[in-house]
């Protein structure tokens, strides 16, 4: 009998799976929204150095904001859930480092570029896009070993660098929607031929996803193969195809550098949004697949008590202030300065 037959599907308290829901959107708000900044730096890569500035420029008054949700869901994670972030965070110590490094490095690049000496701008912009890398690499190799329930064998480690290089190209075309959203002329058009470029990468991805976690992991197996995983999850990957090559579609048509330049952005994003539906449902009710249930790692219900409250007054305000910021600098994008 596999880990998932022995495993009930609900267990006392609701609070876990509240908590847990509360986690998982964060994280899923956390990667598209994060993912089109560091979209962004991975394209600055490519880019001319005449376009930097205003690609900088685009993201400069968001991504600040966009990181709270990773800290919001890495937060309930140590509260909400104590018994498996030892488990978690150790397994993933390393590429946490990693991802910290990347994130710092973004940070520090995304004022020195502009208010250091001019001379060693090329210096920070090339900062600036390895740390993007860097960030989006870890991300990926961490949701890779998670999947597998940090499973050390050679076919767990190639397919955690295979999501690591796949998120990676997620982020880029996310980054190229964003840029057909917020630019103009050459460098929309540049945008195009981008995400052009990056969406074999990131079919390639999702076919490795939906192909390796089967093989690897006989919970996910079971989930995917009795007949109610198929008739649950068969609408997921049929739309997520058929929004990806709709977005295909789009880039090659006049109208994407018009009135919907923002559509690409929003398919990338309702891929996105069902694959997060797809991995919660194969891992559930785990919160590490195969040992750790929500139940069995969650603090106790009176400490979740207390803790939800703090949730429903904190989520409020950031989501507040993220839609007053967008609301703010919502158009093209200006000319960067500080």
């Amino acid at each position: 009998m596999n880990a998932l037959a022995a495993t009930p599907l609900v267990e006392g308290s609701v609070l876990p799976v509240i908590f847990m829901a509360l986690m998982g959107v964060s994280l899923l708000l956390y990667v598209v929204l994060d993912g089109y900044d560091l979209g962004v730096g991975l394209l600055t890569a490519v880019a001319p150095e005449a376009d930097r500035d205003r690609m900088v420029a685009s993201i400069g008054p968001f991504w600040d904001a966009n990181e709270t949700w990773l800290v919001l869901a890495v937060g309930l994670l140590l509260i909400a859930f104590p018994k498996a972030q030892g488990v978690v965070l150790t397994a993933l110590y390393a590429p946490v480092v990693l991802m910290l490094l990347g994130l710092i490095l973004r940070g520090a690049a995304f004022d020195f570029r502009a208010k250091g000496d001019p001379a060693h701008k090329r210096w920070w912009d090339a900062a600036f896009a390895g740390g993007s890398a860097l960030a989006a690499l870890a991300q990926g190799w961490m949701l890779g070993r998670y999947v597998t329930g940090f499973d050390d064998g050679a076919g767990a480690r190639v397919f955690a660098a295979g999501i690591a290089l796949a998120l990676t190209a997620c982020y880029a075309l996310l980054g190229a929607g964003w840029l057909l959203i917020k630019t103009e002329g050459e460098l929309q058009r540049r945008a195009v031929v981008w995400a052009r470029r990056v969406w074999p990468a990131v079919i390639a991805g999702l076919v490795l996803v939906s192909v390796a976690s089967p093989c690897l992991s006989g919970t996910v197996r079971a989930r995917w193969f009795e007949l109610s995983g198929i008739i649950a999850l068969a609408p997921l990957p049929l739309t997520a195809v058929l929004a990806l090559a709709a977005l295909r579609g789009l880039l090659n048509s006049h109208r994407v550098l018009g009135k919907l330049c923002w559509a690409p952005f929003a398919l990338m994003v309702v891929v996105l949004t069902l694959s997060f539906f797809g991995l919660s449902y194969s891992l559930y009710p785990f919160v590490v697949i195969d040992r750790i249930t929500l139940w069995q790692a969650a603090a106790a219900d009176e400490s979740l008590r207390f803790l939800l409250v703090g949730a429903v007054l904190t989520l409020p305000v950031i989501l507040a202030y993220s839609l007053f910021s967008y609301r703010v600098f919502k158009g093209k994008v200006r000319a960067l300065a500080y």
